[in-house]
């Protein structure tokens, strides 16, 4: 009976995503660590020749088979102030073969600069690809009421189980780099699917577009002393009648030349708590959370089982290219 109830409590949670024209796209508790996916405007704000960055996020887990995404992306800077990018991400949700899958080309315009103070703009270009597998559904007529569930396949004809779409996101980014300063502020705004892609899994319903994507974000990097940093963050997303509003922060403190060590959390406004931990070495970063979910759903499923680790790549610049502190934008 419980598990029915779980099964009960996420269809629902489902169907009012569709019905109530709510959001599509998957959210991350490591919002920062993954900024094309966050903002265009972000492409190459780094220092260092490149990043490469990977995301795995598990939710649901608890609930039913979880809903599973990972995503990867790339970009690089180059000396003309022009930042170019790529980004492919696929959530995999649930039992019935559901995959949303996103792949985007980056660009960002770095060279709006008033002294330290920089602003950038940004656009992504790309495609949505949304199928499921019939297959996998438990339909009605499967169901006999002597026998029970019958695996027998349904005989419920579905016109369409796959569809792509060309989709668009701009963005900008301001952020304060003067170095020594006690703190530097970055903030900025993006909105995706500018291009309102149609849905065709809405029966009768012709004319029904995927709602935008609105994002905005911001903080402050306050440098406590040369050792240790804290980092207060905020976010607000909007898509159609469903928004987020995320509020956190952590603390950065260096333990060797090669070493850092990151702690926080960020707290999603009824929805959950996601403690965060994570590593600087050299040119590597690892992270790690997990949300303590205080949502109705999770009271209902219990434990469940949601977690993200990110890794993050940056190539650097030698050390004698550029005798400026670069204070990058975290977000």
């Amino acid at each position: 009976m419980r598990n029915l109830i779980k099964a009960g409590v996420l269809v629902l949670a489902l169907i009012s995503g569709v019905a109530g024209h709510s959001q599509t796209d998957p959210h991350f508790s490591q919002y920062y660590s993954y900024p094309l996916w966050l903002n265009p405007a972000l492409t190459g704000a780094i220092d260092g020749n490149y990043r490469v960055t990977a995301m795995y996020r598990s939710q649901w887990g608890g609930v039913t088979n979880p809903f599973v995404t990972p995503g990867v992306s790339a970009d690089i800077p180059t000396n003309k102030n022009v930042s170019i990018g790529l980004s492919v991400m696929n959530q995999k949700a649930g039992n019935i073969g559901y995959n949303y899958l996103t792949g985007y080309a980056t660009m960002a315009y770095n060279g709006i600069r008033f002294g330290y103070q920089t602003v950038s703009i940004g656009m992504a270009l790309g495609i949505i690809n949304r199928r499921f597998d019939p297959s996998k559904f438990q339909t009605g007529d499967q169901w006999n009421p002597v026998t029970g569930y019958n695996p027998v396949p349904s005989t419920e004809v579905l016109n369409k189980t796959s569809a792509t779409a060309f989709d668009a996101g701009v963005g900008a980014v301001y952020y304060d780099g003067t170095p020594g300063k006690k703190a530097n502020a970055f903030g900025g705004i993006s909105v995706y699917h500018l291009s309102r892609p149609q849905d065709p899994f809405i029966s009768g319903a012709v004319n029904e577009r995927m709602p935008m994507r609105i994002t905005a974000h911001g903080g402050f990097k306050i440098n406590v002393n040369e050792d240790v940093s804290i980092t207060p963050n905020l976010l607000y997303m909007r898509e159609g009648n469903a928004q987020e509003r995320m509020v956190g922060a952590y603390t950065q403190m260096r333990v060797n030349e090669a070493t850092d060590f990151l702690l926080g959390a960020n707290y999603r406004f009824k929805d959950a708590l996601s403690p965060y931990a994570g590593v600087y070495y050299k040119n590597f970063m690892i992270g790690v959370s997990y949300d303590i979910n205080a949502s109705d759903l999770g009271r209902v499923a219990g434990n469940a089982n949601n977690f993200e680790i990110s890794l993050t790549l940056i190539g650097r610049k030698p050390a004698e290219a550029d005798g400026i502190p670069f204070v990058c934008p975290r977000l």
